[in-house]
């Protein structure tokens, strides 16, 4: 019995050595099996990752590129200052470090109302500035007391500066911190990697649309660190690319004078080098401080900008859609030529309104009527005239050729953000009305758009884009804002060629009769008292454009009317008239005839660029307020201005 327990002992001993043998042997094996599976397998990676827990590369963001006018003056540059600035993550009680941070350094509302949007826009780990543009001596009472605060450190920053404040504003845009869409979109880019430690990107005009070009590329610095993280020394670096400088076509003198000239009221104004497209002046009107933007801007000035009436922060010449009003009837006699719908010499009677399906059809302006033939009725604005051919015509015709000249399309030019106005036709109402009663069209509406009114809705870029092709006889250039790009290394320019112009086959003989009639308006016309005594001679056409619709047999009265629900005042015009140099459009909001307001401006500009006159200080005085037809006073020489203004100098 006690030899069978022996045995039965023993076996089992056997089984658990056996089994414990085993098991060493599989741990054995799995553990060789890693130790080949690390030390061949992923034996590049994990050198890699070794190496990184001893090196850190370090981005180099590169310095943002200039932005200058065509001649040479600098729009947009950057500066060196001191930011104070707090990473949340590593602060314990933050409302009493930033309380401390006030004991030391001025820190206003402002400052904190930015530092709260600033930080829910960022991560917590993010370093958020409290302040910026610190003193030395801001600076140095903080590092006296730096230990303090943990988590809260001075950092030397470039920051963008706009030296002329609210000057092309629209033109120029303005740079801020990159946003959680921006970022998306940026993870989703090729060039994802060039923006490491990148925190600002263009948000609007030049700065948004050459972004590429202006934010150069990133350098890099591979630094070897302590176990504390701590850089010991660089192993090796590669310098950032500055960003290139981008050169604009635009005068930034005749800008200023054109902002002048507006005063306080609202509107915009384009002029095109109608031989290459290039723009020579692009205004709208108010502008704003791009400064604000640069930092963060603070919720007052937001507030102030985004609510404001005026809505300073709309591009009217790019975004901001107006019925064109008279300006449009020298197109619409081109297109009854171009057609075989009427030739110059046919006359038709205007007893001061046209009569059609039973309702009367005036005119705003002041018509001598009688017998109009198409030079005539260009010359004096002859609603009766538009309104007929405008019935002749159909809508369908009028859409077609006024498409290829621009109106109610997307010109191309260079920045973001361009819309398209409307060019009305049947298929439009169709598309855009919900309910079956609202997508007929009616004869009627068809009349109106005769005098550019009625559905029509253009921009000024439009409708300078198309004075601009019928100046250059008929062949339409592409509106563009900058005209080259310089490294900022080599200091080699790339020059952004013109696109090939489209000619649009319109017959000389028909743009001939048009270019005359408008000549005819500067010399006997509705603008003849704004180009009295002019060396040279240039061709436009005034337009009064409603704001608002006029109900039935109610009269138009200004005096009884909001201020802005009053007309607008437009002029397009080219210049000089032999052999066009540059071309417009301008509009000057609740201004009235384009005779009084418009039109004034508009000879400014061309005295400006053919001349190189610059109003006196009276005249610019009265026209700012709609007060001046031709010059008044003593003009003075472009040359002999001072560059900047005072007025621009800032302390």
């Amino acid at each position: 019995m006690e030899l069978r327990n022996v045995e039965g002992d023993l076996a089992r001993f056997r089984t658990r050595i056996f089994v414990f043998t085993l098991l060493v042997l599989v741990c054995f094996f799995l553990l060789l099996s890693r130790l080949v599976y690390l030390q061949v397998w992923r034996h590049e990676d994990l050198r890699a990752q070794a190496e990184s827990n001893r090196t850190a590369i370090v981005p180099i963001v590169p310095n943002r590129g200039l932005i200058e006018d065509r001649n040479g003056i600098v729009l947009a540059s950057n500066y060196s200052a001191y930011t104070l600035e707090i990473t949340p993550s590593k602060v314990v009680d933050l409302e009493a470090t930033v309380e401390g941070l006030a004991e030391i350094v001025e820190i206003n509302p402002r400052d904190r109302r930015r530092f709260k949007k600033l930080m829910d826009e960022s991560k917590s780990f993010e370093s958020v500035p409290i302040r910026s543009r610190l003193t030395d001596a801001e600076v140095a009472r903080f590092a006296a007391q730096r230990f303090r605060f943990p988590g809260v450190e001075i950092k030397a920053r470039l920051f963008r500066n706009y030296p002329y404040g609210e000057l092309a504003s629209h033109v120029i845009g303005y740079i801020g911190r990159i946003n959680a869409s921006e970022k998306e979109a940026i993870s989703n880019d090729d060039d994802q990697g060039n923006y490491r430690g990148t925190e600002y990107i263009g948000k609007l005009g030049v700065e948004q649309s050459y972004e590429r070009q202006l934010h150069g590329t990133t350098g890099m610095e591979h630094i070897e660190t302590s176990a504390g993280g701590r850089a010991v020394r660089r192993l090796s670096s590669s310098p950032a690319t500055p960003g290139d400088t981008v050169a604009l076509s635009i005068d930034i003198k005749l800008q200023y004078l054109v902002e002048q000239m507006f005063g306080e009221r609202r509107g915009a104004l384009v002029a095109l080098d109608p031989k290459t497209g290039e723009v020579l002046a692009f205004v709208s009107k108010p502008t704003f401080d791009s400064n604000l933007f640069v930092e963060g801007i603070d919720q007052e000035n937001w507030q102030m900008l985004n609510e404001s009436p005026d809505r300073p922060l709309l591009n009217r010449a790019l975004r901001g859609t107006y019925p064109p009003g008279s300006t449009y009837k020298p197109f619409l006699a081109l297109a009854a030529l171009e057609t075989g719908t009427r030739n110059a010499a046919t006359l038709i009677n205007d007893p001061g309104f046209y009569m059609f399906g039973g309702h009367r059809f005036g005119s705003p302006e002041n018509e001598r009527g009688g017998i109009m033939d198409m030079r005539r009725a260009i010359v004096e604005s002859s609603n009766a005239y538009f309104y007929s051919l405008a019935n002749e015509l159909g809508v369908e015709t009028m859409h077609d050729f006024m498409a290829p000249l621009g109106f109610g399309q997307i010109t191309g030019i260079d920045v973001l953000g361009e819309v398209r106005g409307v060019l009305p036709n049947q298929e439009w109402k169709r598309n855009y009305y919900k309910r079956p009663e609202q997508k007929k069209w009616y004869a009627g509406e068809t009349i109106s758009l005769g005098i550019g009114q009625g559905y029509n809705s253009f921009t000024m870029l439009q409708l300078a884009q198309a004075t601009a092709a019928l100046a250059n006889q008929g062949v339409k250039y592409k509106p563009r804002l900058v005209t080259s790009t310089r490294d900022a290394s080599t200091h080699a320019s790339t020059v952004r060629s013109a696109e090939p112009g489209q000619d649009l086959k319109l017959k000389p003989e028909n743009i001939a009769v048009i270019m005359q009639a408008m000549v005819g308006v500067t010399q006997e016309g509705t603008s003849a008292r704004v180009f009295a005594g002019a060396p040279y001679l240039s061709g436009g056409k005034t337009g009064t454009a409603q704001a608002v619709s006029l109900g039935k047999n109610e009269k138009y009265n200004a005096a009884r009317m909001e201020e802005r629900q009053r007309d607008h005042s437009l002029y397009v015009a080219f210049a000089p008239a032999q052999d066009p140099q540059v071309a417009l459009a301008v509009i000057v909001e609740n201004a009235g005839f384009g005779a009084a307001s418009a039109a004034p401006i508009a000879r400014r500009v061309f005295d400006y660029w053919l001349l190189q006159q610059y109003p006196s200080a009276d005249d610019m005085a009265a026209v700012s307020k709609g007060l001046a037809a031709a010059p008044i006073g003593t003009p003075r020489k472009v040359a002999d201005m001072p560059w900047p203004p005072p007025e621009l100098v800032k302390p």
